[in-house]
């Protein structure tokens, strides 16, 4: 089994294609600097957050910690990874046709408890 270096992450790009099937750069979520940082770089982040490396440089011990929400991001490969992180844990959309289940609101009617509508239409 090959050991995992730093070298050999950075060389392999990442994709997610379970969030972004056609790519980084073809979203429109990410500008192109982002997209090429997130391809360069993906792959070491999600080693880092996932235990498989440890952190050799200073570099990897902070974007570790703004991975995991310790630090702010300063860095463009840090920003990149938040926005990537905002982007792939956003709530999602319910539905585009409001509710699913109709609510009958007894607010529609007056007071005097009559149904009667209230426009008037004269020929």
């Amino acid at each position: 089994m090959a050991t995992v270096t730093r070298d050999t992450l950075l060389r392999k790009p990442f994709n997610d294609f379970r969030n972004y099937p056609y790519g980084f750069s073809r979203s429109g979520d990410f500008s192109i600097r982002e997209s090429d940082v997130l391809l360069h770089y993906g792959c070491l982040i999600t080693a880092l957050v996932n235990g498989e490396l440890a952190p050799e440089t200073d570099e990897d011990k902070a974007l570790l910690a703004v991975a995991t929400g310790a630090k702010e991001a300063e860095t463009v490969v840090e920003k990149a990874w938040v926005k990537y992180l905002g982007r792939i844990n956003r709530p999602k959309v319910g539905s585009m046709y409001g509710r699913s289940k109709v609510v009958e609101d007894d607010g529609d009617f007056d007071s005097a408890g009559s149904t009667e509508d209230d426009l008037v239409v004269e020929d």
